[in-house]
């Protein structure tokens, strides 16, 4: 009998697999894994990690990033976090921890490789994927998007489209990346926007 998306989101919420690592960062925190699906989501948003913020509150995009990602996609707060609607499948379900400087350590590999396979076999009626920054880009589009970088692998958004969004993160780091590059406001974006309206109505 195969897995359901509510029993692959029990186990993954008791992982503990990153313990020791996440207590040897500068946050020394616990593992605190946010799983965002059920089996009926049409839209699987794989980004990279929670932050603090989200490791606190226990809901993905919860903050800044979360508001701006939201009007990326043209959708309500409420449309968002309808898990009937869209599954949010971050690289790491775990806030990593912060690094001496204060910054967001990477997603821990091992995350991935445990858990990634197994999310997406639950998630049979998802139609477009949104990867958002380097590492999704790079799991999902492998030496491609590795030998791009990120700027070169969005300006080519147009040979994933429809089935696949990719876009930068939304977090105010990515400020200049936008002001540089106009066409991701004028032409990525409605787009993306009329692809989620499109699939969400269907």
């Amino acid at each position: 009998m195969s897995e359901t998306a509510s029993e692959l989101t029990a186990k993954i919420q008791a992982c503990r697999l990153c313990a020791e690592q996440f207590a040897n960062t500068k946050s020394a925190h616990s593992p605190r894994p946010v799983a965002w699906f059920k089996s009926s989501s049409k839209v699987l948003i794989a980004g990279q990690a929670p932050g603090m913020r989200v490791h606190q509150s226990g809901v993905p995009f919860d903050d800044r990033s979360g508001d701006r990602l939201r009007d990326w996609l043209g959708v309500s707060r409420d449309v968002f976090y309808d898990q009937s609607q869209i599954a949010i499948v971050p690289m790491a379900f775990c806030f990593p921890g912060y690094d001496d400087k204060g910054a967001d350590l990477p997603p821990p590999p091992r995350c991935a490789k445990t858990w990634r396979q197994a999310a997406h076999a639950v998630l049979p009626n998802v139609t477009t994927t949104i990867i958002i920054g380097g590492y999704a880009q790079r799991w999902y589009l492998g030496e491609e998007a590795k030998r791009q970088g990120v700027t070169a692998t969005v300006r080519n958004w147009r040979d994933h489209a429809p089935d696949r969004f990719v876009i930068p993160h939304p977090s105010w780091r990515n400020n200049a990346f936008i002001r540089k590059n106009p066409w991701f406001e004028t032409e990525l974006l409605p787009a993306l926007r009329s692809q989620i309206k499109t699939v969400l109505e269907t």
